[in-house]
């Protein structure tokens, strides 16, 4: 039986299309795309396969929002592809998402994003490691604060800084192409003679989705998107185009700038690219490093404003502890399931060993990416005559495209980075005791409670 939504009518529906599109985008464009293009030169010495591997990674991207909105729309309730795997494949797995998310994955991506903020702002105002810390944590509560007080604040932030970072990236591939110091060969001409193999392009592709990664956020509010069965698959896929054109472009122009063979030594990629465009001069540095905490501000605010949500769900469907599906009666917020995820964030960052958490952990998602997609032909086949405002377009070759690259990918993991990988998988098993743990204890605490 499909489960009620009395949860939706608990926060208020006041994110329009743009906003959808502008949180979708703000939270997807972070710090990956200002380091990751040289980790890539890494493993595939040629612009070709480095350039392919973000064509790659957009595709993949694409098949996954193509099939999310068609259950975004179906189900337009809040807490991200949770409702989707608990409506598809049971309680059990959707249980697992949020223990996932819960003990791992959002702290460690806010943690390690608030920090890359603290770090560049280092460029400006000279600050000791353990302050860079603390002003970390302090950005997490302030955003925190804001997301308290009321989703249209945290929109409005999120609409400005959306805007003025995608304008900036966009400004450096203009500045790049019209006036830099670089080479068009650059782009196809590689000193290498290494064949690039399948897997080099599966292990390269896991921080290229690492970057992409947020494309499926905006699923997480999705109960507070004004009619959600037309816009909310609208912004999926407008958003996620976005950050294709502008990742695959912004690629460009840094091997334009930058050679291959150079990226690989060049950890802040973009600020080498800045300083060979002449115009920027000497600021380029100070240029970048403005754009980069901008853009890491934006990221961590967009992801204050999805994961509790993921948090709220859980609790309102019976899945966790009740207090975090309090909402707010003044600002009407998930209040306690937003400071529960700014606190676990602080303590991550104050840990000082959330940079590599967030790299070591980007996989603990796509195990249920994988099972949400696959909920399209589940739920195909068990709920035909549900009410379904947007269909997966190319369906059913679209879902099973990115399933076979999640599969592919996962493997590749497995295979390449065993330790690192089993770390990640052994985190969300520990969650199964903590289900049954819970379905003991925790469920009859609530019966009594109520």
């Amino acid at each position: 039986m499909p489960e009620t939504a009395s949860h939706d009518e608990r926060l208020p529906r006041t994110l329009g299309l743009w906003s959808g599109v502008a949180i979708l985008v703000g939270i997807t464009i972070g710090s990956g795309i200002f380091r990751v293009p040289a980790q890539i030169a890494t493993t595939l010495p040629s612009p070709v396969a480095a350039l392919a591997v973000w064509v790659l990674g957009g595709l993949v991207t694409l098949t996954g929002a193509l099939a999310i909105a068609e259950l975004a729309a179906m189900y337009p309730r809040s807490g991200g592809v949770l409702p989707y795997l608990h409506e598809s494949w049971g309680a059990f797995p959707a249980f697992l998402a949020g223990w996932a998310e819960l003990t791992v994955i959002r702290a460690s991506a806010v943690g390690g994003i608030s920090t890359i903020f603290a770090e560049y702002l280092s460029y400006f105002i000279e600050m000791s490691p353990m302050q860079v810390r603390y002003v970390a944590a302090v950005t997490i509560v302030i955003i925190a604060m804001l997301n308290w007080l009321g989703v249209s604040y945290a929109s409005v932030l999120m609409n400005v800084t959306t805007i003025l970072k995608y304008g900036a990236l966009m400004g450096i591939v203009l500045f790049a192409f019209g006036g830099g110091t670089g080479n068009a060969s650059n782009l196809t001409v590689s000193e290498s003679t290494t064949v690039i193999g399948l897997s080099a392009m599966f292990t390269a592709l896991v921080p290229v989705m690492w970057t992409y990664d947020g494309w499926s956020n905006l699923a997480a509010i999705g109960g507070e998107v004004k009619d959600p069965g037309r816009n909310l698959p609208r912004a999926l896929l407008i958003g996620t185009a976005a950050i294709v054109a502008i990742y695959l472009l912004i690629n460009a122009a840094y091997l334009y700038l930058v050679p291959i063979s150079e990226m690989p030594s060049a950890r802040l990629v973009a600020a080498t690219a800045a300083e060979r465009i002449p115009l920027f001069g000497t600021a380029g540095a100070a240029v970048v490093s403005g754009i980069v905490m901008l853009s890491c501000f934006g990221s961590v605010n967009g992801s204050i404003m999805t994961g509790p949500r993921v948090w709220f769900a859980m609790a309102d469907r019976g899945l966790f502890f009740p207090v975090l599906a309090r909402v707010s009666p003044r600002f009407k917020t998930p209040s306690v399931a937003i400071w529960a995820a700014a606190t676990v964030s602080v303590i991550y960052v104050l840990q000082n060993d959330f940079g590599a958490l967030a790299d070591k952990f980007v996989l603990g998602s796509w195990p249920f990416y994988a099972l949400a997609v696959a909920g399209v032909y589940r739920l195909r086949r068990t709920r035909p005559d549900a009410p379904r405002p947007y269909r997966t377009f190319g369906y059913p070759i679209t879902p099973a495209i990115f399933l076979l690259a999640s599969l592919a990918m996962m493997g590749n993991a497995v295979m390449t980075d065993t330790e690192g990988t089993l770390v990640t998988f052994g985190v969300i098993g520990a969650g199964i005791p903590a289900y049954f743990l819970w379905e003991r204890f925790g469920r009859r605490r609530d019966g009594a409670a109520s």
